[in-house]
């Protein structure tokens, strides 16, 4: 039985609306990396991804929004920022036991949010065809950076007997994440050399 020409129609709108939406929303994403601004501050409905940025992080983002290597090892840094942050919470005096749990789970989520923008901007460039393999080395190597603190800082955690139950989740979430983005990195840069190879033989060939 085939189907009417109305369902037909609806259905060939339906594709038309999905194509236009995508495209509005990757021309959305990449105006807010022109700009040096997160992408979930320009289309909140489809980007879960808010770092917390400081005015100085999002000037400096600003200026390398049109360079990939630049931009991306700038969120290393901030990252390195904030897992030193977060290590420091962990033996601040001034912080209360009962208060420690709910800040290490601010400062946690912090961490992800911005991890998970890093992975954003990895995306946006590869849709963009770009070559990152000279940023995406060095977020391989952090990777197993950031790997190797968190259980360190989940073991001294541990150590410390506080109640884990306002962390916990979020810290398992965000090892999670780790793990997961780790794999996808370290594939995305096997596609990227592949790729890089076939466009060297193709430029030797046309000579």
């Amino acid at each position: 039985m085939k189907p009417s020409p109305m369902l037909r129609n609806a259905f060939s709108l339906s594709v038309l609306a999905v194509r236009f939406a995508y495209s509005a929303v990757t021309a959305l994403l990449f105006f807010s990396l022109t700009l040096g601004l997160s992408p979930s501050l320009v289309v909140p409905a489809y980007a879960q991804h808010h770092a917390d940025l400081a005015p100085a992080e999002i000037d400096q983002l600003r200026d390398t929004a049109l360079d990939p290597d630049q931009r991306l090892k700038l969120y290393l840094r901030f990252a390195r920022t904030r897992l030193a942050a977060l290590d420091q919470l962990r033996t601040d005096p001034k912080i209360t036991t009962a208060d420690r749990p709910t800040q290490i789970h601010d400062h946690l989520q912090d961490f992800l949010n911005l991890y998970d923008e890093l992975d954003d901007n990895i995306d946006m460039y590869v849709d963009r065809k770009e070559d990152i393999r000279k940023p995406l080395k060095a977020i391989i190597e952090a990777d197993v950076e950031f790997q190797t603190k968190l259980k360190a800082f989940q073991d001294a955690l541990q150590a410390a007997k506080e109640d884990p139950k306002p962390y916990e989740f979020v810290l398992s979430n965000l090892q999670d994440t780790l793990t997961s983005a780790a794999d996808d990195h370290r594939k995305l840069m096997a596609e990227q050399e592949e790729a890089a190879k076939h466009a060297k033989k193709h430029r030797q060939q046309k000579q």
